[in-house]
């Protein structure tokens, strides 16, 4: 079965955990969709072009915009917290997210003064995995 839904990417700083993400989704054919990458900085979202994503943008607006849109919305942990990310998350911007509709699926990343008690550290080779995983339930659950 394949999904199709509206898939929001959101990183920061280099776009690297944003990168891996949407290169996952775009090789897997069971998923189809339109990914849009937003990025707090310019240097974000062009990693996240590269990858692949269908539209990009850069900032607080985009998100604010794209959040209400979307129907699954993917990122660190510190999309929904306020002035991390060294600053990059405004608070516009994370209560956008919180607020959503849209499914969160959220990546622990323990850094930027944000620790997650109770999940271990582990590279984007262990949670991009199971990113993709809760992609697949989400789509069972849905069609």
């Amino acid at each position: 079965m394949i999904l199709t839904m509206n898939i929001l990417v959101i990183d920061g700083q280099g776009g690297g955990c944003g990168k891996q993400i949407i290169s996952a989704i775009k090789k897997d054919k069971t998923i189809q969709g339109t990914i849009m990458a937003v990025g707090t900085n310019s240097t974000a979202t062009a990693a996240m072009a590269k990858a692949g994503a269908d539209r990009i943008a850069t900032g607080t607006n985009p998100i604010v915009v794209c959040s209400a849109r979307a129907d699954v919305i993917i990122g660190p942990i510190g999309i929904v917290i306020a002035n991390s990310m060294l600053g990059e998350i405004t608070a516009e911007a994370a209560a956008a997210v919180a607020n959503s509709s849209a499914v969160r699926l959220l990546l622990p990343m323990n850094q930027c003064d944000n620790i997650v008690i109770g999940v271990q550290d582990a590279s984007l080779k262990v949670t991009i995995p199971a990113l993709m995983e809760a992609l697949h339930r989400l789509c069972v659950q849905d069609c």
